[in-house]
């Protein structure tokens, strides 16, 4: 699998990325969304169920329920309802030459998170990012695959209908070489902005 070439679509998306306005909307529609496909997701969070040893610590986080959608569904529509955290003046300096200094709030660009069995992740974190501007690229475990996989398709259904580039999240499959390019990709953008 060519990670880069994943990796440089998301950052493309991100970078494209000017609906801000829509994201509100696109938040609260994602949630009708999941109501509505709650038993979509409950059958891909079953399969996942069944790969695992019941008796593990990890399965408790690993499983959704109604309640838990709901939950999911509420906080989506609660990080719909906060102001927006771009554009806002941060710090304003006049120099002593007149020359005026704004630091504002802007969107970093691709947020990647590696995370292990729990689904409800998924959603959090892209509610968060795209809220904030930023495209996500996720790196979820193998325990919880089917679960992941059936929510960035809804989360992406959802992006298409208000078209929204479908890469302002990114799934990457659960094996360790994922990580590594992930890591990797994390590596090389510190260093390029250390030496900027």
């Amino acid at each position: 699998m060519d990670y880069q070439y994943i990796l440089k679509k998301s950052r493309e998306a991100s970078r494209l990325f000017s609906e801000h306005d829509q994201v509100d909307e696109l938040l609260k529609y994602l949630a009708d969304q999941l109501e509505k496909n709650t038993q979509q997701l409950l059958v891909a969070n079953q399969k996942d169920l069944e790969r695992m040893n019941l008796s593990h610590a990890k399965t408790d986080r690993l499983r959704l329920t109604r309640e838990r959608i709901a939950d999911i569904t509420s906080d989506m529509r609660h990080v719909a309802s906060l102001p927006s955290p771009l554009g806002r003046i941060l710090e304003h300096r006049t120099m002593p030459n007149g020359l005026e200094i704004n630091k504002i709030s802007v969107p970093v660009g691709v947020i990647g998170v590696i995370y292990e069995s729990r689904p409800n992740v998924t959603f959090d974190v892209f509610s968060l990012c795209i809220k904030s501007g930023n495209a996500c690229t996720l790196k979820g475990g193998s325990d919880a695959q089917y679960s992941n996989e059936a929510a960035v398709a809804l989360i992406q259904e959802a992006l298409a209908h208000h078209q929204i580039n479908a890469e302002m999240i990114t799934l990457l499959p659960p094996e360790r070489e994922a990580t590594t390019a992930l890591l990797l990709a994390v590596f090389v953008c510190v260093k390029r902005f250390s030496a900027s």
